[in-house]
């Protein structure tokens, strides 16, 4: 049995505590926010004390592990201040809202016992893990080229909820680290680390309402020999599901319409399709709570969780730069 506190109770963090009570093997201990009436009623809803700092938490429960569910750029704070404790860190992502502050954690965890783990959870996705299967397995024999879209929907209704979501200061960005970000992890877990990274991006939209970007364009040039190209965006009419695409010289991988296909001379073969969550936001899928017992599991076992700050970094650096190239960041931001 492991412990858990979830600090931040915005959207995410009911994924998060939805996880930890279907898990026999984890037990929620307390919630924070710096928002008391929310923290308040989330106390209410799980039976916990609630506290408004991470700091009054972890200073009177100290749990196994402490969730951050926060506004992007509060991720590191709270992480340094639970590793600086001995308490394990499951972030969600983006691991930080800025390189320079990734690295400050990177620091920080190497003078720690304790781990961190960095939701990414389409990796947990049937589809994905078949994927990544196939490709190991060589299914479509080198692969050639890839691609990926994500064509989602926020508007300014989105923004004016939780208006930390259209600065930079705390967002980061916009689709590429909030939306896509998940996308573009599967792309560098498929093919490898961006070696090359070329992009532009922009605020086509909402230039009214926010300052960070609603569409973007990348290409990636892969260790492993591979070009990707990636176009996100959240000016699309719904959310429609994502796209993604290997080319091997042998056939294609696609991930279409919720499945994952292996694309052959002599056919199309369905190799896995992915369980949705019920609701709106179906496009969420269920990885998180596969994520969220794995790194408690992973606690009784020696070496790193796999998904770890390399793994959170590395899609960062890709879409900070596409930021840099498109002169978006603002005067003084480090990257």
């Amino acid at each position: 049995m492991t412990t858990a506190a979830v600090v931040g109770l915005g959207d995410i963090s009911s994924l998060h505590l939805d996880a930890i009570a279907a898990d026999p093997a984890i037990e929620l201990v307390a919630v924070g926010d710096s928002d008391a009436s929310r923290a308040a009623a989330a106390s209410r809803r799980w039976g916990v004390p609630w506290f408004s700092s991470a700091d009054a938490l972890l200073a009177r429960v100290r749990p196994d592990v402490v969730h951050i569910t926060t506004p992007h750029h509060q991720h590191v704070p709270v992480a340094l201040a639970a590793l600086a404790d001995g308490v394990h860190v499951l972030t969600e992502k983006p691991v930080a809202h800025t390189i320079a502050e990734a690295e400050r954690l990177a620091a920080a965890a190497e003078d720690s016992a304790a781990r961190v783990g960095v939701v990414l959870q389409n990796r947990y996705n049937p589809t994905s893990v078949a994927i990544r299967q196939a490709l190991d397995a060589g299914a479509i024999g080198r692969p050639v080229g890839a691609r990926a879209a994500v064509w989602w929907h926020r508007d300014a209704a989105y923004y004016a909820a939780s208006p930390w979501r259209g600065h930079w200061t705390e967002s980061g960005g916009g689709v590429l680290i909030n939306q896509a970000i998940h996308t573009l992890d599967l792309l560098l877990w498929f093919l490898g680390d961006a070696v090359g990274v070329r992009g532009a991006a922009a605020n086509l939209t909402l230039r009214e309402d926010i300052e960070v970007e609603d569409t973007a364009t990348i290409v990636i040039d892969h260790a492993s020999g591979v070009r990707s190209t990636m176009f996100a965006t959240t000016t699309h009419h719904t959310n429609d599901d994502v796209e993604l695409r290997i080319d091997g010289e042998a056939g294609s991988l696609r991930l279409v319409a919720g499945r994952a296909e292996l694309v052959v001379a002599d056919g199309v073969r369905v190799l896995a399709t992915d369980a949705q969550a019920d609701g709106v936001r179906s496009y969420w899928g269920l990885g998180h709570a596969r994520l969220v017992s794995d790194f408690h599991a992973s606690l009784a076992r020696p070496g790193p969780f796999w998904l770890g700050l390399d793994a959170g970094i590395a899609p960062l650096r890709v879409l900070r730069e596409v930021y840099r190239q498109s002169g978006l960041l603002p005067a003084g931001q480090p990257l």
